[in-house]
């Protein structure tokens, strides 16, 4: 009996994502559920609770790296526990064709989560953390600084609701 397979479409921005013809199968994606549950399972731990063996697991694994479907491991921090007192959303509008450009220089800065390319009347978003209000300054001000960032409207998080980008697959 063959497999159902899922085709999944690859995306338009550029980014290492599954390619064109590229398929994620029933088994992929109940590997992935169970990472994004626990990230530290051993592919002998995914094997046993699967009902398939440790190589298969591997195979699937391997498989899914190269693919870009998974594209790291990480741990899911409490920032807050961490010192980083606060979040940050800033919209900026950027000049002159310019926009790749920046959101890529913006993207290496330390303090910065996301960088999200958007329509509307702001070109970029960009949710970064803070350890306090000197930092957020510097943060700030450095983006300003930056040629071709014409304005920033910065928004202070009050309270986080829910942050967690493991989205169900």
């Amino acid at each position: 009996m063959a497999k159902r397979k899922i085709d999944v479409r690859p995306n338009d921005w550029g980014q290492k994502g599954p390619r064109p013809g590229q398929t994620v199968d029933p088994l992929d994606l109940r590997i992935v559920r169970m990472l994004l549950v626990d990230g530290r399972a051993s592919a002998r731990e995914l094997g046993e609770s699967l009902g398939v063996s440790t190589s298969t697991v591997t195979a699937h694994l391997e498989r899914l790296r190269k693919g870009g479907v998974l594209r790291g491991f990480t741990a899911v921090l409490d920032f807050q526990k961490l010192g980083y007192e606060l979040t940050v959303v800033t919209e900026i509008s950027v000049s002159k064709g310019k926009l790749l450009e920046m959101e890529r220089e913006i993207a290496r800065l330390p303090t910065v989560c996301a960088v999200y390319d958007v329509t509307g009347e702001i070109d970029a978003i960009i949710v970064s953390k803070c350890k306090d209000r000197e930092e957020l300054s510097r943060f700030t001000k450095g983006l300003l600084a930056m040629p071709f960032v014409e304005r920033t409207n910065s928004h202070l998080v009050l309270a986080t609701v829910k942050e967690d980008f493991r989205v169900p697959v």
